[in-house]
């Protein structure tokens, strides 16, 4: 059980009970190594924007507390920070850099008066996390103790015992952007309540349906529309509120929370199925040992005490979304506002500007069983609002961030071998977005390049627009379409197009071919009129993943090259502009790790012959941006990105093209790593007289013999083996630095 702060004293609640009681049966050996490292409370301080309540992995509930505090630190709905609780809501995001979410939030109080502010405080000392489970004693002595299913959140209030037990249901609380637009509460009877919540916010139209049942009768209820008093059994309003009263006595309140985007029956279908007890130690223990398995998929050890504890939070990150969005029916809302039923798992909240360059590399190798239900949850999307999402999130387009991104995870993913009988489909879905008229797509296709005088953040869209059309080249080819290939492989290549000799950067150029002027690498622009999207030209200059020999070649030698990365890390990291991102930060020089376009840069190095330049920067970033407190990371979790780069890096290799089907090799912080990939199937990672002075590498072997390349291949790593590093504590200059021995691009050495 993780304790944050202090210890917990005197608390004898089930709560605590039922946490220590995970830790004594859970599965031995091998499967609890991994999830008894896990601390859910990384990244909930700072500016990691996660939660720590209960949620099994890719679970469509995650059932979490929450501030009831306003602002960008509380996107999740909490804040490490913070020392109040408003309540218990049943959905939350992990990570991202707008708050919306947190619905059906249920708060225990004495004998309640909803005219008050029901938020109640609670030291850390009283509040624990662990895979499944979260528990907090409020400073009103009330005990919360949270645990899940996959669709159902299950929650004990424990109370004196000589209280009346009082509980809140308030469909008005919300966070941030969103804002409820419809709500209702029925009481059906005297354990059994069933409602409904629509909101508008980042999800425009979001839908949540729920059944809420209770281990004992309600004694008293009363229900309001915001702060009016409504008679009868139901209230239907903008703000419904409920409060429940039950009997004095010494057993905990028990309350069974589903939850559907389709419909009333499909939640209390969710409970039925899902769970149908009481029993909230065996629920909690079934959820461990579901992070259990999880977990154990990656066996490793470390250089370091604590960076086990590190490497399993940031696991257990990546596996919090995409999240569940259809209920046991195969029912969910689609992007036309209808209830759409279809014969796999349905996934929501797809960060696909965070997670195509890592997250999903990440799933292929360790989510074989979920990759296909994701891939077609990413063309169900197409196949209803005739475009590939950009950011689905409750059967919305968000329509945030740039690119379109769920090309390269369907790119990565066929061409690992997933759904191949689908390939013509994925293909027409690239094409779709490729053609579409909106997002600066027109210009892209008229001029070669997006003009910063046509539309905003032109050079972000442009460079990443080149590596989806880089993507789907290779689609093409594989389908033997020889002119589409040759199509989007010249739309590949417009990257060139913004690259200003003079400067070496990446510049916004109007239509008329000029220059934006003045020009500044160190201007940020946080709106639309930026020509960089949450970053400077400094760290999107290097947006080129598939080509990165090309891009070598624009600085016209390898030294140059190499030069212009050394500035990036070396010069100063103030930045100029009076609208400056927040989301730039974990900075190195002008490196920004805690924001995804900067992600791949430190392994660049490794293109152009100085991979030991990658192995010190990489080691500098895990050593320095990661750690296992609150604040541990160095921005926005965003879905799994933050933390994939960590997993990937810590074992030595990472996916720079996350979608060629290459690992560029960096410097693992492991000594030993032991990954699934399939049953009784194993790809192993030793790393020789590795420790904190060792970082550099002096040998590499495959299977035991000598590699001298600076990559390993996808179809290596899920063959099974063993790949060997020895470290030294000084560079080895010679190994892997000829043009040969680089990891492929588009242009060849």
């Amino acid at each position: 059980m993780k304790i944050k702060t202090g210890a917990f004293g005197v608390m004898l609640s089930l709560g605590l009970a039922a946490g220590c009681a995970l830790q004594k049966q859970g599965e031995p050996g091998k499967a609890t190594a991994g999830v008894d490292k896990v601390d859910p409370f990384v990244g909930t301080g700072g500016h990691g924007h996660t939660y720590p309540g209960a949620v099994v992995p890719f679970g469509m509930v995650q059932v979490s507390p929450d501030n009831g505090t306003e602002g960008w630190d509380w996107c999740s709905g909490y804040h490490y920070s913070d020392s109040l609780i408003a309540g218990f809501s049943q959905t939350h995001l992990s990570g991202t850099g707008i708050g919306d979410l947190c619905d059906v939030s249920f708060m225990p109080q004495y004998l309640p008066d909803l005219a008050r502010n029901p938020r109640q405080k609670f030291s850390h000392a009283n509040e624990s996390a662990e895979p499944g489970f979260y528990t907090v004693t409020l400073n009103n002595k009330i005990n919360v103790a949270l645990t899940a299913t996959e669709r159902v959140g299950l929650h004990q209030y424990q109370f004196p015992a000589d209280s009346a037990k009082g509980v809140v249901l308030d469909l008005g609380f919300r966070i941030n952007w969103d804002k409820p637009t419809e709500t209702r509460i029925t009481v059906v009877n005297d354990t059994l309540v069933t409602g409904m919540r629509r909101s508008t916010g980042w999800a425009r139209k979001q839908w949540v349906y729920f059944a809420a049942v209770f281990s004992e009768p309600i004694q008293k209820t009363q229900l309001l529309d915001s702060v009016k008093t409504k008679a009868g059994k139901e209230v239907h309003g903008v703000k419904a509120k409920a409060l429940f009263t039950f009997a004095k006595g010494p057993k905990p309140l028990l309350l069974k929370v589903g939850i559907s985007n389709a419909s009333t029956e499909g939640a209390l279908q969710n409970i039925r199925q899902e769970l149908p007890g009481w029993d909230f130690k065996r629920v909690a223990r079934q959820a461990r040992n579901q992070w259990a398995q999880e977990m154990g998929k990656i066996q490793a050890s470390f250089i370091e005490p604590g960076m086990d504890t590190i490497f399993y939070s940031a696991l257990y990150h990546t596996a919090l979304a995409p999240s569940l969005f259809s209920d046991v029916k195969g029912q969910y809302k689609g992007f036309r506002d209808t209830v759409t039923t279809v014969p796999f798992q349905r996934y929501t909240v797809f960060s696909l500007w965070d997670t195509f360059r890592a997250t999903h590399p990440l799933f292929t190798i360790t989510q074989p069983d979920r990759v296909p239900d994701m891939l077609n949850s990413l063309l169900q999307g197409y196949k209803e609002h005739g475009l590939l999402p950009v950011w689905e999130l409750s059967g919305n387009e968000a329509n945030t961030m740039t690119g379109y991104h769920a090309v390269p995870v369907l790119a990565d993913a066929l061409m690992k071998g997933y759904l191949p009988e689908k390939a013509n489909e994925i293909y027409a879905a690239m094409e779709a977005s490729a053609a579409q008229n909106v997002r600066g797509t027109d210009f892209y296709r008229t001029y070669g390049y997006i003009p910063a005088d046509k539309d905003g953040w032109s050079v972000t869209k442009t460079l990443e627009y080149a590596y989806d059309d880089w993507c789907i080249a290779q689609v093409a080819k594989k389908l033997n379409k020889p002119q589409d290939y040759q199509k989007y492989m010249k739309r590949a290549a417009s990257y060139k197009a913004l690259f200003d000799k003079q400067t070496r950067f990446m510049r916004g150029k109007n239509a008329n071919g000029s220059w934006v002027s003045p020009f500044d690498p160190f201007h940020s622009e946080h709106g639309f009129d930026g020509i960089y999207i949450e970053g400077t030209a400094w760290q999107h200059s290097w947006i080129v993943p598939h080509d990165v020999q090309g891009l070598i070649n624009l600085f016209g030698s390898d030294a140059s090259f190499i030069q212009h990365l050394d500035s990036t890390f070396n010069v100063t990291s103030k930045m100029t502009g009076p609208n400056v991102s927040p989301d730039i930060s974990g900075l190195i020089g002008q490196y920004a790790h805690g924001n995804e376009p900067s992600h791949h840069i430190a392994y660049l190095y490794n293109y152009a012959g100085k991979p030991w330049k990658t192995q010190e920067k990489v080691r500098q970033i895990m050593t320095t941006m990661y750690s296992s407190k609150p604040d541990g990371l160095a921005g926005n979790e965003d879905c799994g990105q933050m933390s994939a780069w960590y997993v990937f890096s810590a074992m030595g290799f990472y996916p720079v093209n996350p979608a060629d089907g290459n690992y560029v090799l960096g410097s693992p912080l492991v000594t030993q790593a032991r990954i699934e990939v399939g049953p009784n199937k194993y790809f192993e990672v030793e790393a020789k007289n590795n420790s904190t002075r060792n970082l550099y590498v002096q040998a590499v072997s495959l299977n035991g013999k000598a590699l001298e390349r600076s990559y390993i291949t996808h179809q290596e790593v899920m063959q099974g083996g063993k790949l060997t590093f020895v470290m030294g504590d000084t560079p080895n200059q010679k190994w892997a630095t000829a043009p040969a021995q680089s990891p492929p691009s588009m242009t060849g050495r």
